[in-house]
């Protein structure tokens, strides 16, 4: 059987429209598709290289943090040390000077002693003999 005319217009019609929807709507729409593939990749990867820097900027800060917090730590200490040095020296130095008061009230006080001892040793003397001049009438020899 042969086939007629028309067979032969539908077939040739089908091929040319395959042909222009090839050219005219799946190349295009395929390299759109394709671009958009290349660009999500490229965000992808450029994504994926700011989250390293972000980590390694954030160990960074970390790091940073870190010693700063040790070397305020070791200046706190140091201050801290120094602080009780002071103390420790002014507390020396009050016990020093407590001690030189105190062993010179004690001299003061041991020469107020004596003087008041021989001021009551004369005084003692003066009276009895006041004592025994006016009891006896006379001087005591």
């Amino acid at each position: 059987m042969i086939p007629d005319l028309s067979t032969f217009w539908v077939i040739a019609f089908v091929l040319i429209l395959t042909v222009a929807l090839d050219r005219l709507l799946l190349k295009p729409l395929t390299r759109v598709m394709q671009a958009r593939a290349g660009a999500i990749a490229s965000a992808r990867d450029l994504a994926e290289a700011s989250r390293a820097k972000a980590l390694a900027a954030t160990e960074e800060f970390e790091s940073k943090t870190r010693e700063a917090r040790n070397d305020l730590y070791k200046q706190m200490d140091e201050k801290k040390r120094a602080a009780l040095a002071a103390r420790t020296e002014i507390l020396a130095a009050t016990r020093r000077e407590v001690e030189q008061t105190a062993s010179a009230a004690s001299a003061r006080l041991d020469e107020q002693v004596a003087k008041a001892k021989a001021d009551l040793d004369r005084e003692a003397g003066t009276l009895a003999d006041t004592i025994v001049e006016r009891v006896l009438g006379r001087k005591a020899s």
